[in-house]
């Protein structure tokens, strides 16, 4: 967290001006105006911390009690005693006869404030009181942060890079500073002194040392969200996000559907010109993002996630969700993707386990039965039940 020297230096100050009633009050409030603190917490902390000071310096038993004056600034001590009928401990208790001399209305068992203000209060506490006022301080402003970021999580902001602390990468947010780690950072993307990137808020929690960020440019719900950021149609739900699979770094597949039929959940997403997916792929650097329609079709879906392969056969065991899939023999290496790739992400994407072969691969072992190749070129026409597998 970026540091606040500002606040605590004038806290000092402040409280070691604690016997000049008007200094106090100016100084309270600028601090208030200025950190957004409210003016109660500031005025609540410097009383508890007085309590503290008083039976410190005083060496009081008593259940004290500070008041500062909100207007002048003035500082009262009073005793918090009970009424009792006989005082077995002074410093705790007090007559019914003594406390109606305060307040006729006291009655026993009542809590009588009695004022007991040292002569010279103001100038022996506010050393002591100096450094649990200046605690409270940190604890408001981390209190202010953490609420300000907590409303964040999972959620996209922009960040700016500040430093490298071994292999982390700390990012400037605003007020704060957020922590990527190795296993969130993509491989082979660079991150140099004062580069903006967006990153995905995974964690905000609080700390003895303030609230800690834990960010992401891995997570797939970083470009979920980006697209949501730059099509409308997904923001206002017209176009749903149904899964999305992702290799950080190199590849993207993401399944989309259209809750209007007059709305192509492809053609939103991808934009004129592939203007809107190229802003986020600009974003990824250069991450390949695939872009199909979602459909509760098994074959129809499982075969547009292996794009960009054509895919001439799909054969689906619902036992088991495994697919055969049989492709062109010259597509075959595409279907499956460098290490394997592009059919790990489809198998990712659309939830079956999936097997592939090529054409000539497939005829020799009788992988699947000739017609469903016929049965498969006949599902854009078929008047099949989509069935739902979310």
């Amino acid at each position: 967290m970026q540091a606040g020297g500002g606040i605590l230096k004038r806290a000092k100050e402040t409280v070691g001006k604690m016997d000049q009633s008007a200094e106090l009050i100016q100084a309270l409030k600028q601090i208030s105006r200025e950190k957004g603190i409210n003016e109660d917490i500031i005025f609540e902390a410097i009383e508890t911390s007085l309590v503290t000071a008083c039976k410190k310096n005083f060496g009081s038993n008593a259940n004290n009690k500070v008041m500062i004056d909100r207007e002048t600034g003035n500082v009262q001590v009073f005793a918090q005693k009970t009424v009792v009928e006989k005082v077995t401990d002074p410093g705790l208790e007090i007559t019914w006869e003594d406390a109606r001399k305060i307040n006729i209305r006291y009655g026993l068992g009542d809590i009588v404030d009695v004022a007991v203000t040292p002569r010279n209060f103001g100038r022996i506490s506010a050393q002591t009181a100096k450094q649990v006022v200046v605690q409270k301080f940190r604890e408001a402003e981390r209190e202010i942060l953490f609420n300000e970021y907590i409303s964040k999580e999972r959620e996209i902001v922009t960040g700016i890079v500040q430093r490298k602390d071994r292999r982390n990468v700390i990012i400037t947010l605003g007020k704060i500073d957020a922590v990527l780690t190795p296993s969130e950072q993509i491989p082979n993307e660079s991150y140099e002194f004062q580069d903006r990137l967006k990153v995905y808020v995974q964690e905000v929690r609080q700390t003895t040392k303030g609230p800690f960020i834990n960010v992401s440019r891995t997570n797939p719900e970083l470009v979920k969200r980006l697209f949501e950021q730059e099509v409308p149609e997904i923001y206002d739900g017209t176009v749903e996000i149904r899964s999305i699979a992702r290799d950080p770094g190199s590849r993207t597949k993401i399944a989309v559907y259209s809750r209007n039929p007059n709305v192509d959940p492809v053609g939103a997403c991808v934009g004129q010109n592939g203007y809107r997916v190229n802003v986020i792929v600009s974003e990824l650097n250069g991450e390949k993002i695939d872009v199909i329609e979602w459909s509760g079709i098994p074959e129809k879906y499982i075969a547009a996630a292996l794009s960009p392969s054509d895919v001439l056969s799909v054969v689906t065991n619902p036992d088991d969700l495994t697919a055969k899939i049989v492709v062109p023999d010259n597509k075959l290496s595409l279907a499956i993707g460098k290490a394997g790739q592009n059919a790990k992400l489809a198998a990712k994407l659309t939830g079956w386990r999936i097997d592939i072969k090529s054409e000539s691969q497939s005829r020799d072992m009788d992988f699947v039965p000739e017609e469903s190749y016929d049965a498969f070129a006949g599902l854009n026409g078929a008047a099949r039940e989509e069935v739902d597998y979310e």
